[in-house]
């Protein structure tokens, strides 16, 4: 199948790769001249390969302005987004990052009604064949000035950052900087996930609920602390550790082996130099997201992730191995209490510290079983992944206009429309992870497996294409296969139906998501 490449004057064979120069959309330029543009970023581009990248599906047309736009994405005749209903203002978007949160933020930009077109830098295989956003391989992420000429050669009215590591990097101060638009915070702001030490400070000072907490860098004050306090008990990274920088410690000898790990051997490098000593705290996790502007904030559907690598949340903790929305833990009564208690004295206290936050706030929650009262975990800066992919899945509204709006500090003049079907994600990984995983193993029956059911959409995050054309696997975690459906029960048995028909002898999947909120329901 041949792109259509109007733009460009010729066509596209699918599975070519689209360098920057060449990126589908109006240039501020006469031409398509040549790029300095290189692409080394690959810590944040798991499964990327500048050698397989695929050109969007045949599904874009001429506009007056010459300006060429994706089709909406016509699956879900139910998305409940009216091009009557849009703001006049279009606009074309740049995706940052290349996992599965930034497949399903491009898969409901591009059914934004106001949205003419979405890239994403460096974007997948996965992205880029299902025609959800033109994948641009060579742009360099971490080098703000090109991300930025990039932005003004296309007419980029809007810039996403979806990973954490270029926001705590300084990427949004460079791009505002430049005059773009960009949704995310400041390297400032984004110390809330950056720095666990500064979102428990903040904490302290503005009275926000957390965990009882104490911060070392001492191996040997950690230890004398954690056989004080007994076990269980939390030993935290202070860093970014990719996820992995947080144990759950049900004995002593597993705390003090952790703080080993990172105090003494290293494990974790400059992220565990410093490291956060938690009490256990005895409930249900939850996750909460909302949408700042710097001074208002506004909030998103709940989420709960699944963790723990195995069934009934057994083993190593991972960066998810599932999630659904929305779930019964957080009532609405207690979503009120998140956003009284935790969500605006946030925003209000990083104004008052004078780093405005602007971007999505992700706090992870624990529901305590004492109390019934949520207490803040932690803070993310970006969407979760998975949860992105099942709030995605159940937002009717513009996204492309809501994060617009954030940017320019008008929440205050957004309400968000979200289905009120349940949706779940079920992530399939490559066999060994999240240790030592293998790559290159061949997965088929994509495409199939989205036709089981009615509302299944598959969400890349560590795929490639080999030179025969088929996918295959290049990360840990590499599909998120979600399922909308009337209840959680239609939700799973679409999303599971859809795991089922993969065909992936060397990748597997916990069986379980899903299963709190399936309890609790058979039980009422």
């Amino acid at each position: 199948m041949a792109c259509a490449a109007c733009c460009v004057g010729r066509s596209l064979v699918l599975g070519q790769s689209v360098p920057s120069n060449q990126a589908f959309g109006r240039s501020n330029s006469n031409g398509f001249g040549p790029s300095s543009i290189s692409f080394p970023f690959d810590q944040l581009c798991k499964g990327i390969s500048s050698s397989h990248v695929t050109c969007a599906r045949n599904n874009w047309f001429s506009r007056p302005s010459n300006l060429l736009r994706f089709d909406r994405f016509k699956s879900f005749s139910s998305n409940g987004i009216d091009d009557a209903k849009a703001s006049d203002e279009r606009v074309t978007v740049l995706v940052i990052g290349g996992g599965g949160r930034e497949h399903a933020l491009c898969y409901a930009l591009k059914r934004s009604s106001s949205c003419d077109g979405v890239f994403c830098a460096p974007g997948n295989a996965g992205i880029a064949r299902s025609g959800d956003a033109t994948c641009i391989t060579d742009l360099d992420i971490s080098d703000s000035t090109a991300v930025a000429t990039f932005c003004r050669k296309w007419d980029v009215g809007l810039v996403v950052v979806g990973p954490e590591a270029p926001l705590v990097a300084g990427l949004a101060n460079e791009l505002s900087k430049a005059g773009v638009p960009t949704f995310g915070p400041s390297s400032e702001a984004a110390a809330l996930e950056g720095s666990k030490g500064f979102m428990k400070n903040l904490c302290d000072k503005y009275g926000i609920p957390t965990a009882k907490y104490q911060t070392f860098t001492n191996p040997d004050e950690a230890k004398a602390y954690v056989k004080e306090q007994g076990a269980p008990i939390v030993v935290k990274a202070d860093g970014l550790a990719a996820g992995k920088g947080v144990v759950v410690a049900m004995t002593l000898s597993e705390a003090i082996t952790a703080i080993d790990s990172m105090l003494v051997e290293g494990s974790f490098g400059s992220a565990g130099s410093r490291v956060i000593i938690e009490e256990f705290l005895e409930g249900e996790e939850a996750s909460f997201f909302a949408l700042v502007d710097g001074e208002t904030a506004l909030p998103l559907e709940s989420a709960q992730d699944h963790k723990r690598i195995g069934d009934g949340d057994t083993g190593p903790n991972t960066g998810g191995m599932g999630a659904y929305s929305p779930t019964p833990v957080l009532t609405r009564d207690l979503q009120s209490v998140v956003m009284e208690t935790i969500i605006r004295p946030t925003v209000k206290g990083m104004a008052a510290e004078g780093c405005k936050f602007v971007g999505v706030l992700f706090a992870g929650l624990m529901i305590e079983k004492k109390t019934g009262l949520p207490k803040l975990i932690e803070y993310n800066v970006r969407f979760g992944d998975p949860e992105c992919q099942v709030l995605m899945m159940r937002l009717e509204s513009d996204l492309a206009q809501a994060l617009l709006a954030a940017c320019k500090g008008q929440l205050d003049q957004v309400s968000l429309t979200w289905s009120p079907e349940s949706a779940m994600v079920v992530v399939m990984a490559s066999e060994g992870y999240p240790g030592s995983y293998k790559k290159g193993t061949i997965i088929r029956n994509l495409e199939e497996a989205e036709t089981v059911a009615p509302m299944v959409k598959i969400f890349h995050a560590g795929t490639d294409i080999d030179a025969n054309g088929n996918f295959i696997s290049v990360g840990g975690r590499v599909l998120g296969v979600t399922a909308r459906g009337k209840d959680i029960e239609e939700a799973k048995d679409r999303a599971y139906d859809a795991v089922e028909a993969i065909d992936w002898p060397e990748g597997f999947f916990r069986r379980d998501i899903g299963w709190r909120a399936l309890k609790l329901k058979q039980l009422a």
